[in-house]
């Protein structure tokens, strides 16, 4: 039945009680009192049918109470038909939930889900192994589960980025990479994937380049040495051999480079080298790194400028910043054509301290700017071997950054040259 012919009905019987009462009462010489009595009449009956109404939402009875007619009926039949909706509704996301609980326990790594305040609601089957969750632990929090410190503050920061590294609270000997996802109203996907394989592996490999890299230095410097010396003889029964001699020079003075930046990445890596909280004339540093730049672009005629806020300095390593910022500054001169401009900027910022290199060099297309810091990556292999680069460099600077609490930024276009940005946070500034 519509809403319209309900009210119809709704009508009609407010007609029939009045109409009736007032025959009755016309009947017995009081027209108006038995108006009056079929008009109470009706309201009784909507009285009942609220009161039927309020107890049967009390009692959570399937079925609501029948109703012959009247506005009465219509409201019965909608409540039904929402509450039908509604059951249908639940059983959809039942089905939902189910199916996303049999792909959470499908998944190798350890999944909660946690609300606004860290309480435990669901885990996978992932989670009872890497985490130690039981059936005991639901509603509890996650931090009494994960005590870690670091973990902590992560959770609360509410910075989800990058992901954090930890003990496992089962095995500390295993170590966990912690992801934490937000997702609707204050509900949070935790994960947690044990990466304790992939550190060996990583630590089995940097200590494979570290010690490779250290046995090819020393005869790398003895065949150095030799080549050198025959480069330089002036006896002439070596003249025809001396372009043969200055390749095989120039080619043992780029694998000591590359071994020099292994190294140096090496050390980055392992944490070897502190970097310190010494205090860092990045002005001066900055000036000496120009004048180098100077001396490598030789006869290239580069217009090279360094504007540097006086006083502005950083707590940090001096080396690996060295290292940093004369990677970027060199990598610039070898890529700008003769006769380009190559500006360097430190200054201080709204958020920190930036140090910018900006040239007019050949630039870099968009798709490889996300490899640009990995390790031998390059844009045009022929021409990063004829300038002299290692393939290294970028790498060096990203972890340079990493350990000085900073962030590398690059914006480049192919013919109209790049910028490289090192941001640092307050935190890092000294002052003179």
């Amino acid at each position: 039945m519509s809403a319209r012919e309900s009210w119809i009905e709704e009508l009609l019987l407010l007609v029939l009680l009045a109409g009736a009462g007032l025959l009755l009462g016309e009947q017995a010489g009081q027209g108006m009192l038995g108006l009056l009595d079929g008009l109470v009449l009706y309201l009784a009956w909507h009285l009942w049918q609220l009161y039927r109404l309020m107890r049967w939402l009390e009692q959570g009875r399937r079925k609501m109470p029948p109703v012959a007619f009247g506005a009465w009926f219509w409201i019965r039949e909608s409540v039904e038909a929402l509450r039908e909706r509604g059951r249908r509704r639940k059983r959809k996301y039942r089905r939902v939930l189910k199916g996303f609980q049999q792909s959470t326990n499908a998944l190798p790594d350890a999944t909660v889900v946690i609300d606004n305040d860290g309480v435990i609601e669901w885990w996978n089957q992932a989670a009872r192994a890497t985490l130690g969750l039981q059936s005991p632990h639901r509603g509890s929090r996650i931090q009494a589960h994960l005590q870690d410190p670091v973990f902590h503050r992560y959770l609360q920061r509410g910075d989800y980025r990058e992901p954090l590294h930890i003990p496992s609270p089962v095995d500390p000997g295993r170590n966990l990479e912690i992801r934490v996802v937000p997702y609707g109203k204050g509900q949070r996907l935790l994960q947690a994937r044990d990466i304790t394989r992939l550190n060996q592996l990583e630590t089995v490999r940097r200590d494979f380049v570290a010690n490779v890299s250290h046995e090819m230095r020393t005869p790398l410097t003895v065949v150095h040495g030799y080549l050198e010396t025959l480069h330089d003889d002036p006896d002439p029964a070596l003249r025809d051999w001396q372009p043969i001699f200055g390749q095989m020079f120039q080619q043992t003075t780029r694998m000591q480079g590359i071994v020099e930046d292994l190294l140096l990445l090496s050390r980055l890596e392992s944490g070897e080298t502190p970097a310190g909280q010494e205090t860092v004339d990045v002005p001066r540093l900055l000036e000496q790194i120009r004048e180098g730049a100077v001396a490598l672009s030789a006869g290239q005629a580069h217009r090279i400028t360094l504007e540097a806020e006086p006083g502005l300095m950083l707590r940090g390593n001096p080396s690996e910043l060295n290292s940093a910022f004369s990677n970027l500054v060199f990598n610039a001169v070898r890529y700008t054509p003769a006769g380009g401009r190559i500006t360097l900027h430190w200054q201080r910022t709204p958020v920190g301290a930036e140090f910018s290199v900006s040239d007019t060099g050949i630039g870099i297309a968009a798709e490889h700017i996300p490899r640009l810091t990995e390790r031998f990556y390059r844009v045009d292999v022929g021409r990063s071997r004829q300038s002299g680069g290692t393939g290294l460099g970028l790498a060096i600077v990203k972890h340079v950054l990493t350990r000085h609490d900073g962030e590398l930024q690059i914006e480049s276009r192919p013919g109209q040259g790049s910028t490289f940005r090192c941001l640092f946070p307050v935190s890092r500034i000294a002052t003179a």
